[in-house]
């Protein structure tokens, strides 16, 4: 009998001890996201990098300086990378290697005018996932989103430049096709992480989004038409329920840079004097659509 009540006794200190620690333990875990908001904020307020508490891929995120501290950022996705190498081209050329080149291009023409602050989602050979990239445009603050990808076709005479922005219903079957095989390696596309993003992005945000997306859109297609250097998809602005610029809750855009499969495409894309026209396109048009919204 005593030895039944020694034993209850200890029974009641125990379950007593973790009902006593269970509310700690969830304060900090409710501080804990709190503390890495505040390490992104103290990050974003300082001109030269920010280090995030995020997935060992990505790591430290240099952000460049500008003309104020307080300049718009844009942050430029350069797709695929590291066991993704995305599409090869003609010759061999790897898409991931490609999209690298060109983002490092476009932040060195906006670091020379210094208006505003870049970033990239990756500076070297890293695997991210679809999340990590949008989750990375939430943390800084983004102000501007984009993605530079460059496109494959089994047709071989497929070529030029798209543009695509965000919506829910795609424009085209090919735009459907692109965003169905963007879902497919997303998974399910709001997960119970992702619920509160959802939940806070409202309908009238998601809406204002898409309308700022089509705009900047328009806005490259227009520059890169004057241009009369930069070769263009017969339709080049694409709507498609992108996860990337969805969940980025920044306006942005997806870049298709042209086709690596296609001959002529594959070697303008392959060298840096070939990619100079969608550069220069592209930053002028970063900068030009961020000064309109009043930040730069």
């Amino acid at each position: 009998m005593q030895r039944f009540l020694a034993l209850l006794l200890i029974s009641i200190l125990v379950l007593g001890g973790l009902w006593l620690f269970a509310p700690a333990r969830e304060a900090n875990e409710t501080a804990a996201p709190r503390r890495e908001a505040a390490t992104a904020l103290i990050g974003e307020a300082r001109r030269g990098g920010v280090r995030l508490e995020l997935p060992e891929a990505i790591g430290e995120v240099a952000i460049s300086e500008a003309a104020r501290p307080d300049a718009p950022l844009v942050l430029i996705d350069p797709g695929h990378g590291g066991r993704d190498g995305g599409a090869t081209g003609v010759g061999g050329t790897r898409e991931k290697d490609l999209t690298l080149a060109m983002a490092r291009e476009v932040r060195a023409a906006l670091v020379e005018e210094g208006q505003v602050r870049v970033a990239l989602t990756r500076d070297g050979d890293a695997t991210l996932t679809l999340d990590q990239r949008a989750d990375l445009a939430r943390r800084l603050g983004a102000d501007l989103f984009v993605s530079i990808h460059m496109d494959a076709a089994p047709n071989a005479g497929a070529s030029g430049v798209t543009v695509y922005s965000l919506a829910d219903i795609a424009s085209t079957t090919e735009a459907a096709a692109l965003a169905e095989a963007e879902a497919e390696r997303v998974g399910q596309v709001v997960s119970d992480a992702d619920a509160p993003v959802e939940f806070l992005l409202t309908d009238l945000a998601l809406r204002d989004q898409m309308s700022a997306s089509a705009q900047f859109a328009r806005r490259i297609l227009r520059r890169a038409e004057a241009s009369g250097a930069v070769p263009l998809r017969p339709t080049p602005h694409q709507f498609a329920n992108f996860f990337v610029l969805r969940f980025g809750q920044t306006p942005g855009v997806l870049l298709e840079a042209g086709y690596i499969t296609n001959a002529e495409d594959g070697r303008r894309l392959a060298s840096r004097a070939g990619r100079a026209p969608l550069v220069e396109v592209l930053a002028e048009a970063i900068a030009a659509d961020l000064a309109r919204r009043g930040g730069a």
